[in-house]
């Protein structure tokens, strides 16, 4: 999985559009393999983030789930830890 791609299912506040769509431009340019398309290849690219977008959104408002939301600074502040552990050694 893309480092950069942040899990935006079951937080409060919603993930925001541009988070989603962020996501979505992650995932498009990894599985691509460009981070910035040729000019022939601009539309596809754009297109396919749009789409991205738009199928993230429908699956994060249809999700279910009975854990209660997750707070985001709470979330920062392990990853923080995490990181501050992963790369101590």
């Amino acid at each position: 999985m893309c480092r950069n791609i942040r899990v935006l299912h079951n937080f409060e506040p919603p993930a925001t559009e541009d988070e989603v769509h962020e996501a979505a431009l992650q995932f498009v340019r990894k599985i691509s393999g460009s981070a910035r398309p040729s000019k022939a290849n601009e539309d596809a690219f754009a297109r396919a983030v749009a789409e991205i977008t738009a199928s993230t959104r429908v699956l994060l408002d249809e999700l279910v789930t009975t854990a209660p939301p997750k707070d985001r600074d709470i979330e920062a502040a392990k990853a923080r830890e995490r990181a501050r552990e992963r790369y101590a050694r």
